[in-house]
This record gives C-alpha cells, structure tokens and sequence, in this order.
C-alpha cells in the first residue's frame, strides 16, 4: 500500500528542510598544495553546498562560495593524496589546505558541509587544536614519538620534562587530564606509569586541548580535557605507511571496503636496548638496566557508511609497557662506612580499549551519535631494596649523644644487616562506559544538544608492603624526644572499588546571521556512586551550568582579517585517583565523599592578521574547592594507614598566548607563552608536614613557559624544525646544614628503650616548604632535519629525519638541591634532577614510507 503525504505536510517538510540553508553566502579563496613540498594541485574537483562544481587551477587555486553565517568545514581528496578537512571561519576570504601523500584516490571530490558540533578546532576561551601536520613536525620525533609531546608545547600547559607525559593544564593537577579517544573517556593513557602516552602520531588524525570554558557535552576533568580525532582509513585505495627509526618500527596499512569504508590495522615495537648499550658507559644509572624500556602496541580502526546517514566506526586498541633494573653497590671507607646493597625492580603494564560507535541523521538538521565500549589497565611491580650497612661513630656524634651509647656493648661501630624492604603490587582498572547525544540545528544559527552518558568502573588492587620507617619518637611512648625511631612497617591493600557514574547534558548554541554574535549555554550534571567491599558511599549531584559569549569586533579591516573576543564561565567536576583506595575502616559515610570542583572563568581574544599571522590571549581564573586529598598514619603500630579529606582548595589565574605563523612555503610555526599562578590548600592537611594546612605552591608549578616552534624550508625537500622552550623552575625544600641525630632501632611488636636496644647514627638536614625556594630554570631544545623524496607519477613517498633532543644538556642542566649520604653525612656532588631530563642529548634516526 503506498504511503501518502497530504500537501501541508509536504509543504511544512520543504519549509523545514529550507530553514537549514545559509541566508548569506561569500566568495573564498582556496589553495591546494603538498603539505610537505609547498606544490600546487591542480585539479581537484570542488563541489559546493549550492550544488555547483569546480575545479583547481595550475596554482591550485579555486574560487568557491562559502556560507556566511556560520563556519564550514572543508573535505578534499586529491589523487595520491590522504584526505584532508580545513575548517572555514566566517572571517577571512583565503585559506590554504596542505595535503600529504598517499594513494591514488580515484573521483574524489571537495565538499563543503557545515560543522557538526564537537569537531577539533581552536576556538578562543574554549580549546586550541593541533593538526596532523603539526603533529607530524613535533610528535614524529626522537625515542619516543608521542602526541603528548606537541601538546605540551601549547599555551597552558606547564613544562614537565622529556619522560613525563603528565603536565599540568593552566596549573591544574597533572593526574587530572582527561583524554577522551573518539568521544570515550581514558584515564589512565600512558606507558611506564605516565612516561609516555599512547597516542602514537600515526594513529591520530587531530588533537584538541580544551582548558577553557568548554562545551557542557564533555565533563569528569577540572583542569582539561584532551580530545584526540582517530585516523581514518581510505574508502578508495589500499594504503601502507612504515616507518622505522632508531628506537621504534611503526607499520600502518589500509584497505577499503567496497567503497563505503575501510579498515587500518596499526602496529608499533620499540627497542631500546642497543641504545641503552652505548648510554652505560657515559650515564651511571643506565648501568643497572636489566630489562630495556618497551612498549608494544597494536590498534585497529574501521569505518563504514551504509547509507549517506548512516555510518559505523568502531576503534581498538592493546598495547604492554615494562621495564627492570638490577642495582649492585658496595663502598669501604676505613673506620667510617662498610656497605653492600642491592635493588631489584620490575614493572610490567598492560592496557586496551575497544570502541563501536554509530551516527545516523533521521532528518537533515538532526545528528544522533551512539557510542559504548570497553577498556582495562593492569600493572604489576615488584622490587625489593636490601642493605647490609657497617657504620662508626663519628667523635662529633659521641660528643653531643654519647650518653645514648652507655648501654651499649660496642660503643665504636653499629652494623644493619641484611635489612630488605620489599613490595608487591598487583592492580587492575576495567571500565565500560557508553552515551548517546543528539544535535539538532533549528535554523536561523539555533542548535540544540542533548546527551546521557553512564561511566561504571572498577579498581582492584592488592598490595603487600614491608618497609622501614623513620620519625621522630612520639610522646606516647615515653622516650626522650630528641630520639629518632627506626622500625618496620607492614600493610596491605586489598580492595575491589567501584564507581558508577552518570551524566546527562543538554546545550543550546546560537550565532547571529553576521556572526557578529554567538552564545553557548550549557548545563551538565554528574553523579557519583561509590560501591566498595562491604560498604557504598552516596554523594551529591554535581550541577555544572556554562556559558560564553562570542564578539566578531572586527571584519577585513586594513590589515585584519578578523577581531573577536570571548568570554565565559562555568563549573566542573571530577574525582582523582585518591578515592581509589578508600576502605571501610576509614570510615567515609555517606555524602562525606564530594567530587573535585571548579569554578572556571576566561575571557579572551583573537586577531588574525593578513599574510597569514594569527594572535590569540587569554586570561582566566580558576577557584578549586571540594578536592579530594589524602595523608599518611604511619605511626608504629598504626592500622589505618590513610586519612581522606574532601575540602581541599585553590586559587589558580594567569594568562597564555599564542603567536602563529599558518602554514606557508618558506616557513611557519608559532610562540607560545604561559603565566601561570597556582596556590592550593589542604584545611585539615597533614600535622606532620611544613605545610600542614597553609597555602602553597604545587610541586609540579612554574610560573613562566615560553616555547618557540619554528619550521624552516628553505628548498621544498627539506625542513628544518627546532622547539626550544625556556622555563622558570618548580618548588624546591629549604634545606640547612647536615648534622648527625640519633637513632634507636625499635620493634612496635616488643617495645624497646635505649636500656635494651640499639642505638645508630644517621645525618640529616632541615627540609622545609618555602614560597621562595626553586630549582633553576629548564632550556629544552630539539632540532629536527627533515629530507622528503617522493614519485609525481607514482604513489609511493618518504622521509628521512635526524634529530638530536635535549641539545642544551651539553652545556647545561636544571639544578635542584644535592643529595648526601644518610649514613655518613657525605655530600654528593651534582644536584637532585630539576625535570624529567636524560642527562644528555638524545639523538635519533628515522625513515618514513608510505604507499
């Protein structure tokens, strides 16, 4: 029986249909050429939203129409060429695409579509995206190539050091980045507990810090959130990429599936072991590495388009991690220290994630995105320290505390034998997660977004410690106050906690028909429900409304393109790993428990100047009340190990900029500057530190980040890229002189006095928190010398790179402050490390090909 429509309803269908097509239209300019050789492609063909087509010129220019009232996104796919998406603004009148090669591409064509909410871009006071070809430039370098090493070159991020993938975002607690992979949450992305992440730049297709006012759609971080865009396999041809460097092999290869998608599988081994041969003669801690750092990973993607509103995707990924060191160490200094220690020590991680996602558009104006999957992370370390020590006393010691050593049958030497601390640690995370959102365009520059989301996890982990201790002797115990205890200390965790969280959002988006005016307002609310053992916890609903409004001062005026600025506000919320160990002998009760929140406000703007310049400030302050923070009990015989509080604080603000050269034939990059002022605060902190509950520096601040990015091609073959950043130093201890203390060797099980027990001489020095006390400040530098080769007939290209990392460390290093012996007040020469640093250049060889 045929479906009939009465003329109304189509007449309503027509009218809803039509609302959707932009009121105003211009003319744009837009060039395409090789990302890497700066040529012009002619040829490609263009088709806009009105229907008409075109075609690139020799110069591989085209004149096409592009809506006014709102961006569009550019997709093009030249023969030879991956595909490529430029997102147009509603200022400027030129724009330049660069594209990289890869395989022949048959009847592709260049569309323009409007956006859909959510895709990586920059937007000032909201986030700062970094493409692929910047990724390639910065990431695609030295031992380790990681996207977390470009994005720690953007505005407001703080400088964390070559093996530190954990830097804090606009002075936000490292561990409280959020990475979300194609819409699902990760947590936990990295290799060697946070030396690395997993984001290989092969993999990833764009990347989106967002550590502003963003969208209410994404949430579960009061810092930031990093959006990484999976790369997508070509629908067309059969491709392959390897690439082979002095420390890594990536392999990369894509097949297309009947023209409607395809699959690209992805692999990566490292091996580090002839490099940590040469390093063992020249670094002294290179020397007891049994188990060369490793990472293994593999990763699959796929994507398909049933019907032009219907596609699926779906994302996989494992990837192991490990590393083992064996120390051996012996030392005789005649009627001063006999010693023999020796340390072993391996990790060995796992994790992985499965995603399937699905989009449909039923109307026109409507996206609905389904997303679920699956992820784990599994760690295990094991090591154990083991010390045999024979130590004489020295004149001074016996001087000032000899009265300590009257019971004592040797009054001459004391001697620690066979002391071992060991620990066992087994703990796995698994989670499944999945949300649903929905998009929908009312016309006229009215969006309206609605979302849910549900986030379930579970952390087990089971641990068994036996350490020794030293402290002061507390008044309880009746012993003389000047008496320093030494003791073992045993406890386990043993705990299996879960956590349910749920979310719903909804946003409404609106830009005026000049983008002269645009707003987002958004409310997201998300609650936390805790499941332990034997007990539950239930908290308060976090509510996090948001808002910015957008301001297009300027348009084509004399040298500037555009002139907008931005202002927003808005809450956040997250829980950080401190809860991950909460028992039932702590005793948290239901709604002591609070997520982390944050009150965020930015206000920012933008100038894009001709000649393809781009300037952007931002200013922001941030008050982070309800954190979650934890301290030790470790008194002799204690059994509650940990206390857990919820009222932490702190008062964050500062400033970042961002000077960009956009891509060009002879040279581009940008500078990037961070003023960063972070004070944070623990009311009921720990009684036995410096700070206790005042105000104070964050050991991971610095107040100054200054990075320069600088791409230099002088022939079209060859680029030249240095990152040299300049950066003020971290919080360091007030430290003062080293003097000798006395000891006692003391058992909790049989209590024992200086009458029955065994008195030592160890050195110290005062270590205190002070506001004024830093380590020098860091000079990274990196230089990186690309040659690229490629066949204009054919579809095979390469690169050829040699890079040398930590350049600086030839004639100079961070200084902190130096370390000394406990046992015989030694001082050691050198200084404590002031970053993550390799005390030498890291130099490195790569060779790329693709087909």
């Amino acid at each position: 029986m045929p479906v009939k429509f009465d003329k109304k309803f189509l007449f309503l269908v027509v009218l809803f249909a039509g609302s959707f097509i932009p009121l105003y239209a211009r003319d744009i300019l837009i060039i395409v050429e090789d990302t890497d050789l700066g040529l012009p492609l002619e040829g490609a063909l263009i088709r806009s939203w009105d229907g008409q087509e075109y075609t690139c010129d020799a110069e591989g220019k085209a004149v096409i129409p592009a809506p006014e009232d709102r961006q569009a996104v550019i997709q093009i796919a030249y023969p030879g060429y991956e595909n490529g998406r430029l997102v147009v603004p509603v200022t400027g009148n030129q724009f330049t695409l660069g594209l990289r090669m890869s395989g022949i591409l048959e009847n592709q064509e260049l569309v323009i579509e409007v956006q859909k909410p959510g895709t990586s871009e920059t937007r000032t006071g909201r986030s700062v995206a970094i493409s692929d070809r910047e990724l390639t430039q910065t990431a695609e370098i030295g031992i380790i190539e990681d996207v977390m090493t470009s994005i720690k070159l953007l505005p407001g991020v703080g400088y964390s050091g070559m093996f530190n993938a954990l830097p804090s975002i606009r002075g936000g607690e490292p561990g409280d980045l959020m990475a979300a992979f194609d819409g699902f949450y990760i947590s936990n992305p990295y290799h060697w507990g946070g030396g690395a992440s997993i984001f290989d730049p092969r993999m990833v297709k764009s990347a989106q810090l967002s550590h502003g006012v963003f969208s209410a759609r994404y949430g579960h971080t009061i810092s930031g959130l990093l959006e990484i865009s999976s790369r997508r396999p070509s629908t067309t041809e059969t491709e392959a990429e390897l690439g082979i460097s002095s420390s890594a092999t990536n392999l990369n290869l894509s097949f297309p599936l009947w023209g409607k998608g395809g699959v690209m599988v992805m692999g990566k081994t490292t091996y580090w072991d002839p490099f940590i041969a040469l390093a063992k003669p020249f670094v002294p801690e290179v020397r007891y590495v049994k188990t060369a750092p490793y990472i293994r990973s593999a990763a699959l993607s796929v994507d398909y388009r049933f019907t032009p509103n219907l596609e699926l995707t779906a994302n996989s990924f494992i990837g192991i991690d490990g590393v083992g060191a064996f120390y051996e160490n012996s030392a005789k200094d005649a009627h001063k220290l006999e010693s023999n220690s020796d340390m072993d020590f391996d990790w060995d991680n796992s994790l992985g994630f499965f995603i399937a996602g699905v989009t449909v558009n039923p109307l026109p104006a409507i996206a609905v995105k389904g997303t679920i999957g699956t992820g784990f992370n599994r760690a295990d370390l094991g090591a154990y320290i083991r010390n045999y020590v024979k130590v004489w006393y020295s004149d001074a010691f016996k001087a000032k505390w000899g009265h300590f050593l009257e019971y004592q049958e040797n009054k001459e030497y004391y001697e620690i034998s066979d002391e071992t601390q060991r620990i066992a640690d087994s703990a796995t995370v698994f989670n499944v997660q999945g949300r649903v959102d929905l998009d929908w365009d009312f016309g006229k520059g009215f969006l309206f977004a609605f979302g849910f989301q549900e986030l379930y996890t579970q952390m087990k982990d089971n641990a068994k410690v036996h350490a020794f201790l030293e402290q002061k002797a507390p008044p309880s115990l009746g012993l003389p106050p000047e008496l320093y205890l030494h003791y073992p200390f045993d406890y386990t965790i043993d705990v299996m906690n879960q956590t349910m969280t749920t979310s719903a959002y909804t946003a409404a988006e609106y830009a005026s028909p000049n983008k002269r005016f645009g707003a987002e307002l958004g409310l997201r609310l998300d609650h936390l429900y805790f499941v332990g053992k034997d007990f539950t916890i239930q908290t308060y609903p976090a509510f996090n409304p948001r808002l910015n409004l957008d301001f297009n001062i300027l348009k084509d005026v004399s040298f500037i393109d555009s002139l907008s600025a931005t202002v927003g506000t808005g809450l956040f919320s997250s829980m950080n790993d401190t809860i991950n160990y909460i028992e039932n002998r702590y005793g948290i009760k239901d709604f002591d428990l609070k997520q982390n929140r944050s009150w965020t406000s930015v206000v920012g703007t933008k100038i894009d100047f001709t000649g393809g310049f781009s300037f952007n400030i931002e200013g922001y302050f941030k008050y982070i009340f309800d954190r979650a923070y934890m301290y030790g009990n470790l008194q002799p015989g204690a059994t509650d190990v940990a206390v857990y509080k919820f009222d932490g604080e702190g008062i964050i603000s500062g400033f970042d900029f961002m000077l960009q050269k956009l891509e060009s034939r002879y040279w581009d990059g940008w500078i990037s500057y961070t003023f960063t002022y972070a004070r944070y605060r623990n009311p009921q902190g720990d009684p036995s530190s410096s700070i206790n509950s005042n105000w104070y520096y964050p050991s991971f601040h610095r107040f100054h980040n200054l990075n320069l990015i600088l791409n230099v091609k002088p022939i079209r073959q060859l680029n030249i890229t240095t990152r040299l950043g300049i950066v003020s130093g971290r919080p360091k201890a007030l430290v003062g002189s080293i003097e000798s203390y006395p000891v006692l060797l003391y058992d909790p099980a049989a209590p024992t006095n200086p009458e029955n027990g065994v008195i030592i001489e160890k050195w110290k020095r005062s270590s205190v928190y002070s506001d004024n006390e830093r380590t020098t400040w860091s000079i990274p530098l990196d230089i990186k010398v690309s040659w690229y080769f490629f066949n204009p007939q054919g579809k095979v290209q390469g690169e050829l790179y040699v890079a040398v990392e930590n350049l600086m460390s030839l004639v100079y290093k961070a200084q902190a402050n130096t370390s000394f012996n406990s046992y015989t007040g030694q001082e050691e020469t050198g200084s404590d490390a002031a970053a993550y640093e390799m005390p030498l250049p890291m130099p490195s060889i790569g060779f790329k090909w693709s087909y």
